[in-house]
């Protein structure tokens, strides 16, 4: 794989292998399977898909290969598969373009059937009633065709059915559907004739017989799960179904997706479609300078050209259209004709808005070609289809729309660099112009977006009515920075890989920014020197093993005519060089590639006796102490580096900090890291009102935040009310000196705290407030979190704090847990080393344990 996936997809994909895995053996018995891969949009579900093709055609360490495999992939729109087949190539070095075939008329071949190892793209265009393909075409001419313009002797055309059912018939095939958007095919909105044609494939009705084995990878599962039973009751047989879904909350933490939705409306009734246009002009113009100035400040010379959407209506007034692009040129000075495209239906064309002669453009070509600055569209522009620099939409529908409007929204809301810029969110954000909206009606999209459209996962974006930018605030003193600078937080370890692996991943990133040259060989070395000395510490485990290595152990099975007992006789034969092998690939898993290549030449020496040194590198990694030792030194060196290059490594740019950060989380435990500062940060400024006539008021807003607008205020709207209380109670306090709202989702600028969950997965959760007091001529910062009792993971995240407490206890003035508990505020001093006991201990109401002698009243 070119990309190197989130931990949330290493655990998908694996799941989908392993039950990939179960589907053929399955298979094999006579049982058809589908195995379903639900994940939220913009968490890279072609990415995933990528990762599972390529292990099944190559194998990977967690999977055997599948030499029989061959793959449709299909969907419900040509384009969708033009823009995965680019997809899956960009994310695949082994996914080649001879192995991603578009499917096209004209299959000649003495005898039709797909090949293994290859993925076809077929569409449901493709399979309708007279389609060339369905029918069988004599393909004599020179177009590009899926096989060879060889024609059979007996002039025969095979269809598609008839290649199908063929390959499904071979003994050295294994066909998988992968149905891409499944719940397309099965939508009730969708016509008959697609619905009926996703069924008789996955049924194979024109086949003779079901496809053995169906992927079906979409947003929403629901649908493709009821399909799946429908059609096992309509074709009479039963086909296994297994799940594998992604957790929404895992997608919003690994930065995939925007964190903020900005939406503008007007503030009086009238008509102000072209002002409002021209503010989110403004709005595409300061995001770019501002994409500039970060790709300037990074070094780097790829910048994100940010996009608009102008959304309008199934009948669009062209006159509206003009005035609106009128609106942005005079904005943005040199936008023309070259940078604004359209994607009506149709398949092409242009279109005259005004005096504007607009060219048509595909919308996979969209995010690719940068040029496109203004992008005129209808509803969802396209399924599939998503736009990460798309930040701007301006919708001309009308408010009962909202539902088109969000659907949109929810094609903009990936981060264009795949990651968030660290404590910026303004470049973490989209905005949403809604000229012909009223208050009451945003709150309706407000409300969709953070709960009620299950293509996105609930609550990943906070969406603000009256959202302004702030900065840090001018009047904090520099003493309270500084404190934060030192303040720990922790890492989610990711999907752990073995020590020695991450250990040369660290040197490798060490070595490319120059930072430690020729550290891979540097640390090879150091873990040549560990093998080397523990082999000798344990030389009598060490020959048992060499001698198992080069044994091999079985047993003769006896049975006689006539008898009643099988006898039993072991046996032990030599081992060749394919069974050394397989010891010495087991290595390779163990200590990675490199360092069990690099040890197997290092032991060879001058006396270049290889087969003893296979046998040797073999036998070490069986070793369990040898194993535990190494792993342990490779942590050491590993911790040793990251303390040494901290101060170089947070001189690099964003990007190369980040590859730092993934290298740090491959830990099999938590990391412990330092906070970086906020740059930017959006609140809403807007709160709902009393009634639905003042739908939205101002928010209440407090002093001394870290992040202010040009007033030094920061709006406590989004808190509840004993939240609010707890502020102005904090900074009302004599040498309370700042405080600041730390964000709820893992980020570089918000303090993380990691815990095991119920299924012993590692998460992590973020205490809402850090103040900020001076005591003793110093300021030291403290944790103050209100923490509701109501919430099923209440216990499990109070002992992560309490643990976090007594790991970095002395780094705080207090750590405080606080509970509204019959009317009083109550708190938990966890720095308290009793009250963390107790906390520990406590298999009661977490309710009941703020009422306890450990806990006492707030004030």
């Amino acid at each position: 794989m070119k990309y190197t996936l989130k931990d949330y997809q290493v655990d998908g994909v694996l799941q989908v292998l392993g039950n990939l895995g179960t589907a053929l053996g399955l298979y094999a018995r006579g049982q058809e399977s589908a195995v379903a891969l639900t994940a939220p949009t913009g968490s890279g579900k072609t990415v995933m898909a990528a990762a599972i093709i390529e292990s099944l055609f190559f194998g990977s360490d967690d999977f055997e290969a599948d030499p029989t495999a061959t793959v449709i992939w299909f969907s419900d729109d040509p384009n969708l598969n033009d823009q995965s087949r680019t997809r899956l190539t960009q994310a695949s070095d082994r996914l080649t373009y001879d192995r991603l075939v578009t499917v096209r008329a004209g299959l000649w071949r003495p005898v039709p059937m797909l090949d293994a190892g290859k993925v076809y793209f077929l569409n449901t265009q493709q399979l309708a009633r007279g389609a060339r393909l369905t029918r069988g075409w004599e393909e004599r001419g020179g177009d590009a065709t899926l096989f060879d313009n060889v024609i059979p002797p007996d002039d025969l055309a095979w269809n598609i059915w008839e290649t199908i059912a063929n390959t499904v018939d071979q003994e050295d095939r294994t066909l998988y559907l992968v149905l891409d958007e499944a719940h397309r095919g099965f939508n009730t909105r969708t016509s008959t004739e697609r619905a009926t044609i996703v069924s008789r494939l996955v049924n194979g009705i024109d086949i003779g017989q079901p496809i053995p084995i169906v992927l079906g990878i979409s947003a929403t599962i629901d649908r493709f799960r009821e399909a799946m039973k429908n059609l096992e009751t309509s074709a009479g047989y039963t086909r296994r179904t297994f799940e594998v879904s992604v957790n929404p909350e895992r997608v919003v933490d690994s930065g995939l997706l925007k964190d903020t939705v900005v939406l503008d409306i007007p503030a009086e009734a009238g008509n102000f479609d072209t002002v409002l246009v021209t503010r989110a002009a403004r709005k595409l113009r300061e995001s770019s300078e501002r994409w500039v100035k970060y790709a300037n400040s990074q070094n780097s010379a790829d910048t994100v050209a940010p996009l608009m959407v102008l959304q309008v209506p199934n009948l669009p007034d062209p006159l509206q259209i003009g005035a609106a692009l009128d609106a942005v040129a005079a904005e943005i000075p040199g936008l023309g004709l070259a940078n604004v495209r359209h994607v009506f239906g149709g398949g092409g064309g242009t279109e005259e808005f005004g005096s504007w002669v607009v060219d048509w453009i595909e919308p996979q070509r969209v995010e690719e070609t940068k040029s496109v600055r203004v992008l005129v569209a209808k509803e969802a522009i396209s399924t599939g289809w998503d736009c990460p620099r798309a930040e701007v939409l301006v919708s001309f529908r009308p408010a009962k729309d909202h539902t088109h409007i969000t659907q949109m929204l929810g094609r903009m809301i990936r981060t264009p660099l795949a990651r968030r810029v660290p404590g910026d969110e303004r470049l973490n954000a989209v905005d949403c112009i809604l000229p012909f909206f009223d208050r009451t009606t945003a709150g309706n999209v407000v409300k969709y977006m953070t709960g009620l459209i299950p293509e996105i996962p609930g609550g990943a974006q906070k969406v603000v009515l009256d959202g302004r930018e702030l900065h840090p605030n001018l009047s904090i003193p520099q003493r309270v920075w500084e404190e934060w600078d030192g303040l720990p937080t922790l890492v989610v370890p990711q999907r752990g890989v073995a020590p020695v692996k991450r250990l040369v991943l660290l040197a490798q990133e060490l070595s490319n920014d120059s930072l430690q040259p020729g550290a891979v060989g540097m640390a090879l070395q150091e873990m040549h020197a560990v093998l080397d000395g523990y082999a000798v510490r344990y030389q009598g485990k060490l020959d048992d093993a060499v001698s198992e290595i080069l044994r091999v152990h079985g047993q003769t099975l006896v049975g006689a005519r006539g008898g009643s007992a099988v006898t039993y006789t072991s046996f032990v034969e030599t081992a060749d060089d394919r069974a050394i092998g397989v010891g010495f690939d087991f290595a390779k898993k163990a200590f990675g590639g490199e360092l069990a290549m690099s040890y197997l030449n290092h032991h060879a020496g001058e006396d270049d006796d290889l087969r003893d040194s296979y046998v040797t590198t073999a036998a070490l990694a069986t070793v369990k102490e040898i194993r535990e030792r190494l792993d342990a030194e490779a942590d050491k060196m590993s911790d040793e580096w990251f303390d040494r290059y901290r101060v170089a490594i947070r001189g690099l740019s964003d990007e190369r900090q980040q590859v730092y950060e993934d290298v740090r989380a491959l830990a099999a435990n938590p990391q412990i890291t330092t906070l970086r500062r906020p740059r930017t940060r959006i609140e809403d400024f807007a709160v709902a009102g009393p009634d639905e006539l003042l739908a939205w008021v101002a928010a209440p807003t407090v002093e001394k935040h870290l992040m202010s607008d040009e007033r030094g205020q920061f709006p406590v709207g989004s808190l509840n009310e004993w939240e609010q209380d707890v502020v102005r109670a904090e900074i009302a306090r004599p040498d309370s000196v700042a405080w600041y709202r730390n964000p709820s989702r893992p980020a570089v600028d918000s303090l993380g705290i990691v815990y095991r969950d119920d299924l012993g997965n590692w998460r992590s959760m973020h205490a809402d407030f850090i103040f900020f007091n001076e005591i003793g001529g110093e300021v030291k910062a403290s944790i103050v979190d209100p923490h509701g009792h109501h919430l099923e993971d209440s216990m499990i995240k109070l002992r992560a704090l309490a643990d976090f407490a007594n790991e970095f206890g002395d780094r705080f003035h207090r750590i405080e847990a606080l509970d509204k508990v019959g009317g009083r505020m109550r708190l938990l001093d966890l720095k308290d080393s009793d009250t963390r006991a107790t906390v520990r201990s406590w298999t009661g109401a977490v309710e009941a344990l703020y009422l306890e002698p450990v806990a006492r009243n707030y004030s």
